[in-house]
């Protein structure tokens, strides 16, 4: 896919496509109405609109928010797996390559933020996920 936008050269954007792309196709195995179900396809599709939405921002302040929202989003996906599993809607196995995409993605994004936040002091690392994964 050719590059318009600065976003679309981001890696995290272009991660974020392959992950609403793995979404839609466990989406696509889920008979039933859930609503961790529905809240997956939102959030995963916020990453990749906050992420485009936060390049495109001046302000450093602006864009570290809209980083760090995306990486929220990353994490809430992630809980909404993990509540699929519960239900048992979904098995463990099939919901661990989304897993180790939205941890990559939330790795990533965190690296961006001391760029641009105000207080680089007060981003929290531990809650991606531990170095030892």
């Amino acid at each position: 896919m050719n590059a318009f936008f600065d976003h679309e050269k981001l890696d995290v954007y272009q991660e974020s496509l392959l992950l609403r792309e793995w979404v839609g196709e466990v989406l696509a195995t889920i008979t039933a109405k859930a609503a961790a179900k529905d809240q997956l396809d939102r959030t995963s599709t916020s990453i990749p609109l906050n992420i485009a939405e936060g390049d495109g921002k001046f302000s450093g302040r602006d864009r570290a928010r809209f980083f760090e929202t995306a990486r929220r989003s990353a994490l809430e996906c992630a809980a909404c797996l993990d509540a699929l599993v519960v239900r048992n809607l979904t098995d463990e196995s099939r919901v661990l390559p989304g897993k180790e995409r939205l941890l990559h993605m939330a790795r990533m994004l965190r690296g961006l933020l001391p760029r641009f936040s105000p207080r680089p002091e007060m981003i929290r690392g531990e809650d991606c996920g531990s170095e030892q994964d």
